[in-house]
């Protein structure tokens, strides 16, 4: 059988079809998770990514590839989860960008969308690390590159794409050393082996997974330009330094791009001396900009550079600032508007689980909480509805696991506002920051200080296992307890107590001086507080503190400092 030429109605139902046999199998992906912890499994946070694409694709009704390629891609990126979801976003980011304009697609187009979505992923990573799911993209992508250079059946090649993404799948062990000792390969590349089968499995006709749910109502667009307005009681007029929210929407034109060619980071570049909260996106066809500035003209003058103008809304901020001010009653004076505008201006959000971890950021100043759920995995589109609603020209993002920090990097960059992310990976890594928080400071001073202050602390975490393993020359029993030190398995057994006690023998050094303790929504007051007992007795010199997180998963979160 020979297929020459995909259709936008082929290639939605191959996207379709890999989402759905990811879905299927999410579980077996979670299962070959290195670490056996229950929160944020490979497997749960690529199918709820692609979940969101294909709702995306569902939503709309064309025969474009292109145009399918780019609905697809942008319901992965909003939806993205964990560090799997976000770099699967970008491997359909880059290849919809490669077929963008394609009716339909060939072999050759087909194979160089595959490289094109390597490249991105690349760069979206900050060190990326052979023998993931980078690794089996980029090895699959070149088998197709070299594949098509003669041949022009889609099935072959897709046919080599998939059989090279499986061999390559199965040598991720030979590149990450701690695959090769569990015995498994690595569930990312895994989750994409199973969208790709899928994609064969339409091209050739077949089926080989049920159908995916019905669709929700269209996600929001991609990046909404609207201006939010900040407490603007707490701010002088004459302290506004660029005047005029401007929003810019400019249509590509091919002979303007031809002689100036189009770089996003360049561009943003060069508009950033122009004013501030400043957004550059360039969405398809279409470049779409937000600034403060003083002298909006300069601005347009830029965005014409490459094509015609489509929108341009231009408004006061001080014409509008004044009018509030007068509704509201008064002009506040200047020194006391500059001491609150310092307060205001800044929102952190920050992700946890438990009702006493969300009250413990926020009593620190945390202006809002993301509910990580089972996963503690929330999404990009969790990020940007949160950025959001905080309403603020300066926000702070404050992840709190590693799992989560690509997620949030891609929601600063898509974010109208001044976004800086502050990569905590842990629980008590976060308060350790919030507790360096100064809103005097300049929002790179802040983020450099909170950084510094992370490193002061320690994390230890008493969590439960999910599934039989060995790690590290330790064996594990599915349900058994376990004591993790900065992501090392240090105690394991059928007492929480005894692997708690042991992890504390761990974490604790001659440094030591306070040892907090966030007890989880399983353990009692009567267990915590024998736990602190035994610390007293053996650590005389160690402080201790107790805080009720009421945390799901994890018994005991430590901190020490």
């Amino acid at each position: 059988m020979t297929v020459k030429i995909i259709e936008g109605e082929k290639f939605a139902q191959m996207l379709v079809e890999g989402a759905d046999n990811l879905s299927n199998n999410s579980k077996k992906i979670d299962a070959l998770n290195v670490f056996p912890v229950p929160d944020g499994d490979t497997g749960t946070n690529m199918n709820l990514t692609i979940t969101s694409g294909v709702k995306e694709v569902k939503a709309q009704s064309n025969n474009h590839v292109g145009q399918i390629a780019s609905s697809f891609a942008k319901g992965l990126l909003m939806g993205a989860r964990g560090n799997s979801g976000v770099i699967l976003s970008q491997l359909f980011r880059g290849f919809s960008k490669s077929v963008e304009g394609k009716e339909t697609i060939a072999a050759k187009d087909l194979s160089k969308a595959l490289e094109y979505g390597v490249e991105m992923a690349y760069k979206a990573v900050m060190k990326p690390v052979e023998g993931t799911i980078l690794t089996v993209a980029k090895d699959a992508a070149k088998k197709g590159s070299e594949f098509s250079k003669d041949n022009e059946n889609i099935i072959a090649l897709m046919e080599a794409v998939l059989e090279e993404a499986k061999a390559s799948l199965e040598r991720t062990p030979d590149l990450l050393p701690v695959l090769k000792e569990v015995g498994v390969v690595d569930s990312g590349g895994q989750g994409l082996v199973t969208i790709y089968e899928g994609f064969l499995a339409i091209l050739k006709g077949e089926k080989i997974t049920s159908s995916v749910q019905e669709t929700t109502p269209e996600m929001d667009e991609l990046v909404r330009l609207e201006h939010h307005q900040s407490a603007q009681s707490h701010l002088a007029t004459e302290d506004i330094e660029f005047g005029y929210c401007t929003e810019v929407m400019v249509k590509f034109e091919d002979d303007k791009v031809k002689e100036n060619p189009f770089s996003e980071d360049e561009f943003r570049n060069q508009l950033d001396v122009h004013g501030d909260s400043l957004l550059v996106v360039a969405d398809e066809d279409l470049l779409k900009i937000h600034i403060h500035a003083e002298y909006p003209g300069n601005v347009i003058s830029e965005a014409q550079k490459f094509g015609a103008l489509v929108n341009v809304k231009i408004e006061n901020m001080r014409e509008q600032h004044t009018t509030i001010l007068n509704e509201a009653g008064s002009e506040p004076s200047a020194p006391t508007a500059k001491k609150k505008e310092k307060h205001t201006e800044y929102a952190v959000i920050t992700v946890g689980m438990g009702s006493g971890i969300a009250a413990l950021f926020k009593g620190l100043g945390v202006k809002k909480v993301i509910e990580g759920g089972q996963t503690m995995n929330p999404s990009t589109e969790d990020f940007i509805k949160a950025i959001e609603e905080c309403n603020a020209e300066k926000i702070i993002l404050l992840p709190n696991n590693s799992n989560i920090v690509m997620a949030a990097n891609q929601a600063a960059d898509v974010s109208d506002s001044e976004v800086t992310v502050v990569p905590s990976k842990t629980v008590p890594q976060g308060l350790a920051a919030m507790l360096s928080f100064n809103p005097a400071l300049a929002l790179n001073e802040n983020a450099e200080g909170m950084e510094e202050a992370m490193q002061d602390v320690k994390t230890g975490e008493v969590t439960y296992a999910v599934r039989d393993t060995s790690l590290n020359g330790v064996s594990i029993k599915k349900g058994d307890f376990m004591g993790i030190h900065e992501k090392n398995i240090v105690s394991t057994g059928a007492s929480v107590q005894e692997v708690a006690k042991a992890l504390i023998a761990e974490i604790l050094d001659d440094e030591s001086e306070i040892l907090t303790i966030i007890r989880g929504e399983d353990r009692s007051e009567e267990e915590t507080n024998e736990l602190v007992a035994y610390i007293e007795e053996q650590h005389e010199e160690i402080e201790v503190e107790v805080h009720v997180g009421n945390q799901p998963l994890y018994s005991y979160i430590l901190s020490v400092e």
